[in-house]
C-alpha cells in the first residue's frame, strides 16, 4: 500500500552453514522519504525452530532533519512464537496457542545452542550496515523550526559559491531539469532551491531559480557525461551445489550524468561456476574455491595457493576424494626490474583561466632514485576545468549619419543613433548612450504666418526627399530587381528625440543574373523631438 516504499529483497545465503570466508554478504537497495522514512526487515536462520534476526521500525531520519548516513547494528536472534523446538534442528513442534515473539535468552533451555548457565548476555549472530547512496530533493520536514535547525542543517550541507546575501539562507539547489530541448536544437534547463529563512526582513533574498542552455542527450560539444558508478560487490555464492551453475554479482550508480541521461552502464553481471565435479553418492560436497594467496615471491617466478572446505561428506559414508588446496605458479616483476614507487597525487592546481573553460592539472613523484623516463607510470595529469562565464561587453554598432535639423527656420537640433549589436552578459561593461543630439541653425524665421510657411516649407522638402527617393528607386531598379520601402518603425523614444528605421531590400534571385553591387538600403530619421 501507500504506507509502503520500497520492498527490501535479498538473495537467499543458501546452504546456511556455508563457511563466511567464501560467500558474499547480501545487499539491497531501498529508497525512503519524509513521510515513509522507518525501515524493518526480518530474515529466518535456517535450519532452525522459528528463529530469526531483524529490525524493526528503525528510524533513518536524524534529530536535525536530515538522514543517516551511515548505520551499523549488531543482531541478536528473537523468537517467532509459532514452533516450541529448542535447537538448530528440533523436529517441528507447533506452538499452541501461538506465542508472542520475544527475543531469545542464554537461560531458555539447557539443550539450546544459545545457553549459559551463567545468564550472560546473548552474542549477536549477525550485522546489518545501511550506507546512504544517493539523496534527492530536500532534507525531511519543509521549514526547520529554529534558527538553530536551519544552521546545524546547513553545515551538513554543500556550499556553493553564490553571491546572495548571508541575511538569505536557503536549501540545496534541486536536481537539474531534463532539457526543454530533446533534439540538438538549444533549449534551456532549470534548478530551483528553497528560501528556509530571511534574517533581515530589509535585505531582499533573489535568486531561487536557476537557469543554462543546454541540448538534448548526446549533442553536447564537451565531453559526454558519464555515469559514476561503485565497485563491484564480491560474487554470489555459486547457484549449484554440485556440478555447473551461475553467479552474480551487483554494483549501483552513485552519480548519474548531468545532462539527464540514463546511465548504460551494467549494473550486474554472471558468470558459470562449477562446484563438486563428481555429483555420485560417494561424492563429497565442497564449497567454491576462496581467493588467491599472495604469490610467495615479489619478484621472478613463485608459488600461489588457495584452499576450499569440505561442507558435507559423502552421503554413502565414503571417503572425501576432492581436492581441498591447489597451487599453481605465479609471475612478478624480474628481480632485476626497475622498481618505480610513487607518491600520491598532489591536489589539482588553479584553472589556467579566470573564467570560461580551461586547463588544470597535478602531479605525483617518484620515490625511488631511477630516470623518469624508465618508468612506464604517468607522473602528471591534465583535464579540463570550468569557471563562471568570462564577462562580455556591451557592442554597438557605428554612428548613423545626422539627421536633418527639424526645424526649417530658428534654432533646432539634429540626431544621430546606433544600434545594440550585443547586450552586456555576466556583469559585462553596460551599453553607453545610443542617441545623440547637436543643435542647429537654419536661417532666421521672418515674421508673419510662421506655422503656415513652416508647414508648406516641409510639405516642399517632403515631396523633394520622396521625388529624390522614387528617382533614386527607379534608377537603381533598372539594374537591381529591389523591392518597395517598408514602413516606419516605432519610434524609440516617446519624447526627447528618438529615431526611426526603414528598409528597401533587395529581391533575391540566380545568383548569375543579379549584380554584385546590389544592396539592401536602410534610412533614419529623427522623430518625438518634442521635450518630454
Amino acid at each position: 500500500g501507500d504506507d509502503v516504499m520500497t520492498v527490501i529483497k535479498t538473495k537467499a545465503q543458501w546452504p546456511a552453514w556455508q563457511p563466511l570466508n567464501v560467500r558474499a554478504a547480501p545487499s539491497a537497495e531501498f529508497s525512503v522519504d519524509r513521510a515513509r522514512h522507518l525501515m524493518s526487515f526480518l530474515t529466518m536462520l535456517g535450519p532452525s525452530p522459528d528463529w530469526n534476526v531483524g529490525l524493526s521500525g528503525e528510524d533513518l531520519c536524524t534529530r536535525d532533519c536530515g538522514w543517516v548516513q551511515r548505520l551499523v547494528k549488531d543482531l541478536v536472534p528473537w523468537d517467532a512464537g509459532t514452533d516450541s523446538g529448542v535447537t538448530y534442528e528440533s523436529p517441528n513442534k507447533p506452538s499452541n496457542p501461538q506465542e508472542r515473539i520475544r527475543p531469545l535468552t542464554s537461560l531458555d533451555h539447557p539443550q539450546s545452542p544459545f545457553y549459559d548457565p551463567s545468564g550472560g548476555p546473548m552474542a549477536p549472530l549477525a550485522r546489518v550496515v545501511v550506507e546512504r547512496i544517493a539523496r534527492k530533493g530536500e532534507q525531511c520536514n519543509t521549514v526547520p523550526d529554529t534558527i538553530d535547525d536551519i544552521v546545524a542543517d546547513i553545515a551538513q550541507e554543500e556550499k556553493e559559491e553564490d553571491n546572495t546575501p548571508e541575511t538569505c539562507i536557503y536549501s540545496n539547489w534541486s536536481p537539474w531539469s531534463a532539457c526543454s530541448s530533446s533534439t540538438c536544437d538549444k533549449g534551456r534547463r532549470m534548478r530551483q532551491r528553497m528560501l528556509k529563512a530571511q534574517l533581515d526582513p530589509i535585505m531582499p533574498c533573489l535568486h531561487t531559480q536557476d537557469f543554462e542552455p543546454c541540448m538534448g542527450p548526446g549533442c553536447s560539444e564537451e565531453e559526454a557525461s558519464t555515469c559514476m558508478m561503485s565497485e563491484w560487490i564480491s560474487w554470489s555464492p555459486c547457484s549449484a551445489s554440485c556440478g555447473m551453475g551461475m553467479r552474480s554479482r551487483e554494483r549501483y550508480v552513485k552519480q548519474f550524468p548531468e545532462d539527464g541521461s540514463s546511465c548504460t552502464l551494467p549494473t550486474e553481471e554472471t558468470e558459470k561456476c562449477a562446484v563438486n565435479e563428481d555429483c555420485s553418492p560417494s561424492s563429497c560436497v565442497v564449497t567454491e574455491w576462496g581467493e588467491w594467496e599472495p604469490c610467495s615471491v615479489s619478484c621472478g617466478v613463485g608459488m600461489r595457493r588457495r584452499e576450499r572446505m569440505m561442507k558435507m561428506e559423502a552421503s554413502d559414508g565414503s571417503p572425501c576424494r576432492a581436492q581441498l588446496a591447489e597451487a599453481e605458479k605465479c609471475m612478478m616483476p624480474e628481480c632485476n626490474a626497475v622498481v618505480c614507487m610513487l607518491s600520491p597525487w598532489s591536489d589539482w592546481g588553479e584553472c589556467s583561466v579566470s573564467c570560461g573553460v580551461g586547463m588544470r592539472s597535478r602531479q605525483r613523484m617518484l620515490k625511488t632514485p631511477v630516470e623518469p623516463s624508465l618508468c612506464p607510470d604517468e607522473l602528471e595529469q591534465v583535464e579540463k576545468c570550468m569557471l563562471p562565464e568570462c564577462p562580455t561587453d556591451c557592442m554597438l554598432s557605428e554612428w548613423s549619419g545626422w539627421s536633418e535639423c527639424n526645424k526649417s527656420c530658428g534654432k533646432g537640433h539634429m540626431i544621430r543613433s546606433r544600434m545594440v549589436k550585443l547586450e552586456p552578459q555576466f556583469g559585462g561593461l553596460p551599453c553607453p548612450e545610443t542617441v545623440q543630439r547637436k543643435k542647429c541653425k537654419i536661417r532666421k524665421c521672418t515674421r508673419g504666418s510662421r506655422a503656415s510657411d513652416k508647414r508648406k516649407r516641409q510639405e516642399a522638402s517632403d515631396r523633394r526627399r520622396a521625388k529624390q527617393s522614387r528617382e533614386s528607386v527607379a534608377e537603381e531598379s533598372s539594374a537591381c530587381p529591389i523591392r518597395p520601402w517598408s514602413s516606419w518603425t516605432e519610434c524609440t523614444k516617446p519624447c526627447g528625440g528618438g529615431v526611426q528605421e526603414r528598409v528597401m531590400n533587395v529581391k533575391k534571385k540566380g545568383k548569375s543574373s543579379q549584380p554584385n553591387n546590389c544592396k539592401n538600403k536602410r534610412e533614419i530619421r529623427a522623430c518625438n523631438v518634442h521635450p518630454c
